[in-house]
């Protein structure tokens, strides 16, 4: 394989292999970005949901609390 590159001019190793490769497998690197990017959005929405909850729990706890027990 070594030997095939090494005869070839340099664009055709550093331009047009890896447009054919992109070309090829452009729609299964679309859909893993995808994948990846919608993972991260919805840990991103998880970790806001859960902070926004600790923080309205804390909230009503600590001014129950100082209204004195029921």
């Amino acid at each position: 394989m070594r030997e095939i590159f090494n005869g070839m001019p340099w664009w055709v190793k550093w331009i047009a292999v890896p447009v054919i490769a992109l070309v090829v497998f452009g729609t299964v690197i679309v859909s893993v970005l995808t994948v990846v990017i919608g993972l991260l959005f919805k840990a991103l929405v998880f970790v806001a949901l859960v902070g926004g909850l600790i923080y309205v729990v804390r909230k009503f706890t600590s001014s129950s609390s100082s209204r004195g027990d029921w």
